[in-house]
């Protein structure tokens, strides 16, 4: 189960190193801040037009371009790759410029997330920007990394530890389920390896921060005003770090903390789920007909119950009326999974339970999961897996003894019982990812940059409030706006004060008191 960092809207929506010179703001030894990389490196990139056309989907008034990049920065004129980007213009006069924005992932369609304006921001910031988004290097209508097809892709993701262990629980594999496990994640690296040899060495976020820029360039803002979300947090402050003097105003809500490699990132993200899938059993409880239990069970019963459920899963499969795919432990946790980003998804979970858990169906539970991993229809996923995995793995070192994975499923499971140790394992590819792609280029303080706003929410479910006090610290001219509440990501989550907030920063650039909480 790889981590998924996706914004709380565009999921209920959607129903869905890299060979790096000078990265860090900082000279090697420590010395003067170094200056943002010139654009005039990058030869006729920088002359594009962007050539704006009607788009293929969205709405009407919406208009699409695509521009080129190097698929290498260290060699600019050599091989490129191609950004499609959506535009949604202002709709009032006084236009301060592009709002670039990015719904999370990795492997999130900023390109689709442009449709669904009026839920991204408010009708003011859209009187006043234009909305701009794109999908990153990798991803959907750009060049898109691919690894495994469609069929290969099930079995890798949903097989899970069903072969394995005999109640599906992965917190304690066996050393026959340990090397199945290391063979899919050896397997998934190779196929990416056979199918795009180049571009998994050049998918990672300091890259996407580099595509932007010039995205912001040929817009023609001086500027960067950017709304990123989740790990669209990772791409705002990668941005910052690398160009500091061409920051407007960042506002990164639900952040990912980057001090934290991919493993570290998945036990973390283990407590935010815990907390998540209590306050999902505590609401269930609390309704007539609760699959997990009745009225007067305490969480603990419900959470248990739902534990017992799915141990049953993994030796007697539920239902399917959509294909012939087995619905054992690993596709049922991840329907559940899906609960714990949005309370506008707990309905359809808990209806999901109740024909599973009365009725032996897990129909709903699946099309959940396959919602979460961008599985459009019966016969493809988009390819949002592999870019996920490969961005992932890009982005930090992690660990490369299988040993230490084993370790950190064990404490994850102590966080997390039931989701953290698929949480923990699902980082292992990321053990045999190309050591020469994977990006440690120090911290991300970007010093010079003007007050930079990080949203957290206490009780997010899929990036832990810690990591957003964690980022806000980091950043030298961050500072924290805090949404009291559940689900993932802050603004236009239903908090006006947060709204409010977020508004006045982004139109007026006006910076609250650092630590501002809104409850």
């Amino acid at each position: 189960m790889a981590t998924r960092l996706r914004t709380a809207v565009a999921a209920t929506l959607t129903g869905t190193v890299l060979l790096v010179s000078g990265c860090t703001g900082q000279a090697p030894d420590g010395g003067a801040e170094e200056p943002s990389e010139s654009l005039g490196a990058l030869g006729d990139i920088t002359e594009q037009e962007l050539d704006w056309d009607a788009c293929e989907s969205g709405p009407s008034d919406a208009e699409c371009a695509t521009y080129e990049v190097p698929l290498d920065y260290d060699e600019p004129g050599g091989d490129r790759i191609e950004i499609a980007v959506k535009r949604m213009a202002a709709t009032g006069d006084d236009v301060i410029g592009s709002l670039l924005v990015n719904p999370g992932g990795p492997g999130g369609s900023g390109y689709d997330y442009v449709d669904h304006a009026s839920f991204i921001v408010s009708d003011q910031v859209r009187e006043r920007f234009d909305l701009v988004g794109f999908d990153p290097r990798g991803v959907g209508r750009s060049t898109p990394i691919t690894c495994l097809s469609a069929a290969e892709l099930d079995d890798f993701i949903g097989e899970g530890a069903e072969s394995v262990d005999g109640d599906g629980d992965m917190a304690e594999l066996t050393e026959a389920g340990v090397a199945d496990m290391e063979e899919d994640s050896r397997g998934f690296v190779e196929a990416c390896r056979t199918n795009a040899p180049d571009l998994m060495l050049n998918v990672g976020t300091v890259n996407v921060a580099r595509d932007m820029d010039v995205l912001r360039a040929l817009l023609g803002d001086e500027k960067l005003t950017y709304l990123g979300a989740s790990y669209g947090t990772h791409i705002g402050a990668h941005y910052a770090e690398r160009f500091p003097d061409r920051v407007r105003a960042l506002v990164l809500d639900g952040a990912v903390d980057p001090t934290l490699d991919q493993l570290d990132l998945s036990v973390a993200q283990a407590t935010g789920f815990e907390t998540a899938l209590r306050a999902f059993v505590e609401d269930c409880l609390a309704r007539e007909g609760c699959p997990l239990g009745e009225s007067g069970d305490t969480v603990e019963d419900g959470v248990a119950a739902l534990d017992a459920f799915l141990a049953s899963t993994a030796e007697e499969p539920l239902s399917n009326a959509v294909d012939d795919r087995e619905i054992g432990r690993a596709r049922t946790e991840l329907g559940v999974l899906a609960a714990l980003y949005s309370e506008s998804w707990w309905e359809r979970v808990r209806q999901g339970l109740d024909d599973a858990v009365n009725d032996g169906d897990g129909t709903v539970l699946l099309q959940l999961g396959d919602e979460l991993y961008s599985r459009g229809d019966t016969q493809e996923y988009e390819n949002s897996t592999a870019a996920l995995i490969a961005v992932n793995c890009s982005d930090s070192p992690s660990p490369r003894e299988v040993g230490a994975y084993a370790e950190a499923a064990e404490e994850a499971g102590e966080e997390s019982p039931i989701f953290g140790p698929s949480l923990a394992w699902g980082a292992l590819p990321c053990a045999f990812w190309p050591e020469e792609a994977v990006y440690d280029g120090g911290p991300l303080d970007a010093p010079g940059a003007p007050p930079i706003m990080v949203v957290g929410t206490t009780r997010d479910s899929a990036t832990p409030y810690a990591w957003a006090e964690a980022l806000a610290g980091e950043l030298e001219s961050g500072f924290l706006v805090t949404r009291d509440g559940d689900g993932h990501t802050g603004y236009r989550m239903g908090d006006a004060c947060v709204d409010r907030m977020v508004d006045a920063y982004l139109l007026d650039l006006e910076v609250p008191g650092d630590g501002m909480a809104c409850a």
